[in-house]
């Protein structure tokens, strides 16, 4: 006597799974109905499902969003990337201190005149270097911690290309300031200065408490004037910068979000452009004077 699966009569075909047609199933997708194998088995909520159904649900399932625009983000990656970036940056400038600061500290003799743009976002990327100030070592630790400690919150309610858009454009702002005003500078004060800008809009926006973010800011902006050696253009210029990229991020209306927060990042970064395309660095004499 041979026995049959429920349902099936002896005259009729084994069914097959629809994707290995070698191996015999009894099993079917819950959506389509085709017969599947194990290895083509999907846990569902109910039963088993094909992966083309289920490819086909995860497109429809809305995805879940940050608070302003973008996916959600579970682990900062852009913080720990810009955290990486610095540090080795450091670590560079620290094996061949002149090559990479003659080469790459933001100089507004260097920009204005040599046409060497790329230090308006790499000069953000160094800080002072071993042995040139007791306040050297204090330089990238102050900056990596606030980095460490405010992006990820920022990170998470922005979006991380947001929250990257918002970092870069910030250092820029802080090194078109320092161009401005004919300086030469390093460090990732402007991009830092222009998260706790950020921090501030966001704050409101959401309706939190923001008398510790003044506190904060009242704080270091005591200290920029206070310590000697530090450029105040360049944390100024990344404060502002900040708090306007982050209120176009953060108060955009939501049915036209995307269009609203890429339209005004972008036209932040074409007025940075436009003001080091038209503007020649305030101290344009004594730069000359000196030889560049």
């Amino acid at each position: 006597m041979t026995t049959q699966p429920p349902g099936e009569s002896g005259t009729q075909a084994v069914p097959t799974c629809y994707r290995h047609p070698d191996r015999e199933t009894y099993v079917r997708c819950q959506r389509c109905e085709r017969p599947i194998c194990p290895d083509c088995m999907r846990d569902a909520s109910v039963g088993f499902q094909c992966p083309e159904c289920v490819a086909q649900g995860g497109r429809t399932v809305r995805q879940t969003k940050a608070v302003f625009g973008g996916r959600a983000v579970t682990v900062p990656r852009v913080t720990w990337a810009l955290l990486a970036v610095n540090v080795l940056a450091y670590l560079a400038e620290t094996v061949a201190t002149d090559r990479v600061l003659n080469d790459f500290a933001m100089s507004a003799g260097d920009v204005a005149y040599r046409g060497e743009w790329w230090r308006l976002v790499t000069g953000a990327f160094l800080h002072m270097p071993l042995g040139s100030g007791g306040f050297a070592l204090t330089h990238i630790l102050f900056n990596m911690w606030a980095l460490y400690a405010l992006g990820p919150e920022l990170e998470r309610r922005l979006g991380s290309v947001r929250f990257l858009a918002l970092y870069l454009l910030s250092a820029i702002g802080g090194s078109v300031a320092i161009y401005l005003f004919g300086l030469v500078a390093v460090g990732a004060s402007g991009a830092i200065y222009g998260m706790f800008g950020a921090l501030f809009v966001v704050s409101r926006r959401l309706g939190y408490d923001a008398r510790g973010v003044i506190w904060l800011i009242g704080i270091n902006v005591v200290i920029t004037f206070a310590v000697p050696g530090i450029s105040w253009q360049g944390h100024l210029g990344g404060l502002v910068t900040g708090a306007l990229v982050s209120a176009i991020l953060a108060y955009a209306p939501a049915r036209s979000r995307n269009a609203v927060q890429w339209g005004g990042c972008a036209a932040v970064l074409l007025a940075l452009v436009a003001v080091v395309l038209l503007l020649p660095p305030f101290a344009f004499d004594a730069w000359m004077t000196s030889g560049g």
